[in-house]
């Protein structure tokens, strides 16, 4: 069969474009695709709402992919082993009440379950802003192409509308950020704005994680180790359990605002 260039590159654009004009209005809006968002993106489109994320680098995963210190392994307890064993993310007992995965076997899994639960993800696309509606409550995402801001060109942004936003952006917590700088402090912190997580302590952070993890702004939740670095908590290393608790978490809560 001969193969033509040109139907090639017609396949890529419409089917493309197909899909990124149905994520223009969606229900969940999620910035990020490492672990947090991904889990996030499944249990919504589980249960049957409209999810888009987007990543502004080329690979998802986050943190994960490095594991711990560029060694691709991670550890999580029993309650993050229930999530691994859901996912179908084989564990190996290491002691009483520790669990290791393979780091890049369990992003791409719940990459690939994401998408077949419903989900769609956009890498190379980077959040540059959020949209604004009536009660200055956060109403979809103001997006550019990564290589766009990366070779510092001036190209206006494409907006998307969501009912709700969940920022899973990881330790730079960048759409809290943004409503924080842009709106003033009136995040549901000590400060009302974002503090910065502290440093290194595994058993705090994991617990805190579940516990920040909630509706920081009207209309925005935030996830993962964004919501640490959003209510002062500590980091936690290359255990991942909290990490994806916090995702289930926050397609709970993102749920219960769109219904």
């Amino acid at each position: 069969m001969e193969i033509n260039e040109v139907t090639i590159s017609k396949a890529i654009t419409e089917s493309f474009v197909k899909d990124f004009l149905e994520a223009m209005e969606v229900d969940v809006a999620i910035a990020g695709a490492g672990p947090s968002g991904m889990t996030a993106a499944y249990y919504l489109a589980k249960e049957g709402a409209k999810t888009v994320v987007f990543e502004r680098q080329l690979r998802v995963g986050g943190g994960m992919p490095g594991g711990g210190m560029m060694f691709n392994r991670i550890v999580v307890q029993e309650e993050g082993k229930r999530l691994l064993d859901e996912f179908e993310v084989p564990t190996r007992e290491y002691e009483k009440g520790y669990y290791i995965a393979d780091s890049l076997e369990t992003i791409s899994t719940i990459c690939s379950k994401a998408i077949k639960a419903g989900g769609r993800i956009f890498n190379l696309v980077s959040v540059e802003d959020v949209v604004i509606r009536e009660n200055d409550r956060v109403a979809g995402l103001v997006l550019n192409w990564s290589a766009a801001a990366m070779a510092g060109l001036h190209v206006d942004p494409l907006a998307i509308r969501a009912r709700i936003v969940i920022d899973a952006t990881g330790h730079s917590s960048e759409i809290c950020r943004i409503v924080a700088n842009k709106i003033g402090a009136k995040l549901s912190t000590k400060t009302g704005g974002v503090i910065g997580e502290k440093p290194m302590w595994a058993e705090r952070g994991e617990k805190e994680i579940i516990e920040n993890t909630k509706e920081v702004y009207p209309g925005l939740i935030v996830a993962g180790m964004a919501a640490n670095a959003v209510f002062g908590s500590p980091r936690m290393g290359a255990i991942f359990g909290g990490m994806l608790l916090s995702g289930k978490q926050a397609a709970e809560v993102a749920i219960k605002r769109v219904r």
